[in-house]
């Protein structure tokens, strides 16, 4: 199968981790050598409930016996998506009340950003320098880092950048902008918080001059900060919500919400200002709805922040510089990228699985499921400390 994998299947990078996957449950990969590995990356923030949770199979098993896909998104009326957004609309603060389902993260985003333009009737895009929204010609044109881009260009046009948390930019934001869009946290750059009040004055200036404030809660969002969005740790909400990753527990999903008033501008002028096929797909609502309700109605999203303190108490060493981010959305900052790599692959081969950022070669991320045991949080961090010793040494 490894061999097939290399042929058949488009790779992503010339080195992949390419562990043969046989199952998985709760916070473990198992591959089909029998050996198991504490997943501390769990898809990358979309397993937010770990693998195979029994009441999203079961949400997934009993909807997938009365129907799939039968229309595409929004002609029919279809039980799954219906309940699914009228929950998350009471669990979101006013005006947020109106979602559009689509397929992934960067979809969500190009559909925000379709959205802005064709409500305010303006064009330019401001982001922030080193963002990350996901790969799609209109996401990609976001992205803060040229090297990245410069293969695809052409992008889309009229996108400038500002840089994060730098209050002294915010007057790059006119009349003009039709929408400002930032990550809640940074995610790629390296889990960079925002600082003083910088969200909210950031959505004042949107405010001030017209613009509207896109906040991509594709990675934070769904309890993984120890709030079910992060931006309420920050004193803001945005004009348009976008998310993603934890939604359904690990199948294909995202959305963006906003007011009523303002999703209405893409049903006419034209007619489908946005379409897509499978958004709202009754078997992805099902488990969108059983992750959702899950999340909120237990301890875990209390119960992140409590965990958050566990991996930051046990993870001291001299190697380690700093521990960005919050809750269970970490990144252990190392001195070098040498020391990262070397990390990460021989945890990997203690069965301990950690993972890269995109943007910042010396950090290690840790965003294990919310469902982790503290045992297993203990169990991690002894064989990262026992790892880190080795290279030291």
């Amino acid at each position: 199968m490894k061999e097939d994998y290399f042929r058949y299947q488009a790779q992503t990078s010339p080195y992949p981790l390419a562990l043969q996957v046989s199952h998985a449950a709760g916070s473990y990969i198992y591959d089909t050598e029998g050996k198991k590995y504490l997943d501390l990356v769990a898809g990358v923030s979309a397993c937010s409930l770990g693998h195979c949770h029994p009441k999203v199979v079961e949400a997934i098993t009993t909807q997938a016996s009365q129907y799939m896909h039968v229309m595409v998104y929004g002609e029919f009326i279809q039980q799954p998506a219906v309940a699914y957004t009228k929950l998350l609309a009471s669990l979101l603060p006013d005006p947020l009340e109106t979602t559009y389902l689509v397929n992934s993260g960067t979809e969500a985003m190009e559909g925000a950003l379709k959205l802005a333009r064709k409500a305010t009737g303006r064009s330019q895009i401001i982001a922030a320098k080193k963002a990350y929204h996901g790969n799609t010609m209109g996401s990609l044109s976001l992205m803060g880092l040229e090297e990245r881009k410069a293969p695809f260009r052409p992008l889309i046009p009229d996108i400038s950048f500002i840089e994060f948390n730098k209050e002294e930019d915010l007057d790059k934001i006119t009349a003009e902008t039709a929408a400002v869009v930032l990550e809640t946290i940074q995610g790629g750059a390296g889990f960079l918080l925002p600082n003083d009040n910088y969200l909210q004055k950031v959505a004042d200036k949107c405010r001030e001059v017209g613009a509207l404030f896109i906040l991509d809660e594709i990675q934070p969002g769904f309890g993984r900060t120890g709030a079910l969005f992060a931006f309420e740790h920050y004193n803001c909400i945005p004009d348009i919500l976008v998310m993603g990753k934890g939604m359904a527990a690990g199948l294909p999903v995202g959305a963006f919400t906003a007011s009523k008033a303002l999703m209405g501008h893409l049903m006419e002028h034209p007619k489908m200002g946005h379409i897509t096929t499978f958004g709202g797909n009754a078997v992805i609502a099902a488990a969108c709805m059983a992750t959702l309700k899950e999340i909120t109605s237990d301890s875990l999203i209390a119960d992140t922040i409590v965990k958050e303190k566990q991996f930051r108490d046990r993870l001291k060493h001299p190697l380690i510089k700093e521990i960005r981010g919050k809750g269970l959305m970490l990144a252990l900052l190392m001195a070098t990228e040498e020391i990262a790599n070397q990390l990460i692959h021989r945890c990997a081969q203690k069965g301990v699985l950690l993972f890269w950022l995109l943007f910042e070669p010396r950090a290690v991320r840790i965003s294990p499921p919310l469902t982790i045991s503290k045992r297993e949080i203990d169990k991690g961090c002894d064989i990262i400390l026992e790892v880190l010793t080795e290279i030291e040494q």
